[in-house]
């Protein structure tokens, strides 16, 4: 092989390796196969995988949150009859329902061509990427953004304003995003901030700080707070999956009183722990 022959088949040889480290466009839309999608990154690879096994949990299934259901459906059902509708940030304590409700909506809605794109917070920066091959694709698109906080100079922070609304360009009709996080500001938030408030004429004026941690969780038109249950309510969610799980003949005092220690050891009567329970004493029951 000549040096000019040999120089030509490394720099082939060099750029198959290098096409194998570039983005690859795999963004595949099938409206009867795939109705979740899930955004990975390997590498400087991108790609949206479709989700095989997605949760089957249903509106009926959640209790307890019945106007976050309601506002929430409402929302959902003008975005998809192509009326105007907001972007949405569910928050509140941890188990309260917040990720499941997001979860269950497309369960009711998938029929009406409603897609679910998990975008992971590590992959957030790739949202301005996501949002343009979504753009004039058939159907309409929730990014579903779980359980988010932020430190004040995380990338992804300044990406998601960017996509919600902080660009010259807007973001497409067919999509939004709703987001769930334990905190409503989404940033952590210190008693020093406070500090550097002043009151001029009569008025408040909030720090820089203030300010910025604000103006994300803002951008979000509709804001859904979840709330701790009361005993009451987390012994009717455990009733209610007992009875899903077709547990028969139970004692129910003995029942109750294993739920609220349950919940007592696991710091939490959510409507996730009153789920863990009842599976774990449906399980014990039968076993014996």
């Amino acid at each position: 092989m000549t040096d000019t022959g040999e120089f030509f088949a490394r720099a082939h040889a060099l750029l198959d390796r290098l096409e194998k480290l570039l983005p690859v466009d795999t963004v595949s839309f099938d409206a009867v196969a795939s109705t979740a999608y899930r955004w990975q990154a390997h590498g400087l690879s991108r790609s949206l995988v479709p989700v095989k096994n997605i949760s089957r949990i249903s509106l009926s299934d959640l209790h307890c949150i019945d106007r976050q259901k309601q506002e929430i459906v409402r929302n959902t059902r003008q975005f998809l009859q192509n009326l105007p509708a907001n972007h949405v940030l569910l928050w509140g304590p941890r188990g309260t329902g917040k990720s499941s409700l997001i979860k269950a909506l497309l369960n009711e809605f998938r029929a009406k061509g409603l897609r679910l794109i998990e975008v992971e917070k590590q992959h957030l920066i790739d949202l301005p990427v996501i949002v343009e091959k979504l753009d004039g694709q058939p159907g309409h698109f929730i990014l579903f953004c779980d359980d988010l906080s932020f430190e004040a100079n995380d990338p992804s922070y300044k990406a998601m304003k960017v996509v919600i609304d902080g660009s010259l360009s807007s973001t497409p009709e067919n999509i939004l995003i709703y987001a769930t996080s334990n905190r409503r500001h989404l940033m952590p938030e210190y008693m020093s901030d406070n500090q550097q408030s002043r009151m001029l004429e009569g008025e408040l004026h909030l720090s820089e700080t203030i300010e910025e941690k604000i103006s994300l969780s803002e951008r979000f038109g509709l804001w859904l707070a979840f709330h701790p249950f009361n005993q009451d309510q987390y012994l009717a969610i455990v009733d209610y999956w007992m009875t899903k799980l077709q547990l028969k003949n139970a004692d129910v005092d003995i029942m109750h009183r294993a739920a609220l220690k349950w919940a007592l050891e696991h710091g939490s009567r959510s409507g996730r722990s009153a789920w863990q329970f009842a599976r774990d004493w449906t399980g014990q029951q039968l076993l014996k």
